[in-house]
């Protein structure tokens, strides 16, 4: 059971916080070993599949997790800081096609991944129950500080399902 209050994070964010059992810190400890280890059991030939036209390789969905998570990680930065300004979304598919993802081998996107993973770690643990508390406007929805914890730790969970289910 998720002790977020569903007033901390809108609904679009569900499916991802779904998926998170437990505390959220717990779960992003654990997954920087689970995910490197995850990717390192796909097969190479699999790395640059894409299982329709128009949808991405395995590596650029890899690369959107990591992306998506340093941005989440500023968001909950700023909230958490008490600035009150309003953050404007981002367009992950421009990210995706700008970022030559399919360029670079799956270890490193695992480096990246436990490097970038353990960087927020640092920045949750030390945010105080108030400081998790905080909301903000991002992408136009109202959200708490400790909702991107679940999310970032929701959104990997999704996309390795994903990857198990259509890549694999």
């Amino acid at each position: 059971m998720n002790p977020l209050k569903s007033d901390e994070y809108p609904a679009i964010y569900a499916p991802y916080i779904d998926t998170v059992k437990g505390e959220a810190l717990a779960v992003l400890e654990e997954q920087i070993t689970s995910f490197p280890e995850f990717l390192a059991d796909i097969p190479a030939d699999k790395s640059e599949y894409a299982y329709a036209e128009g949808k991405w390789t395995v590596k650029e969905i890899v690369g959107h997790i990591i992306d998506t998570e340093r941005i989440m990680a500023y968001r909950a930065l700023r909230f958490a800081r008490n600035d009150t300004k309003e953050l404007i979304g981002f367009e992950p598919e421009d990210f995706v096609a700008n970022a030559r993802f399919n360029e670079r081998s799956l270890e490193s996107f695992a480096d990246e991944f436990v490097l970038v993973r353990k960087s927020n770690l640092v920045l949750f643990q030390q945010f105080n129950d108030h400081e998790l508390a905080r909301k903000g406007l991002a992408s136009e929805r109202l959200i708490s500080v400790s909702a991107f914890m679940y999310i970032i730790a929701g959104h990997l969970n999704h996309h390795r399902n994903i990857i198990r289910e259509r890549y694999l």
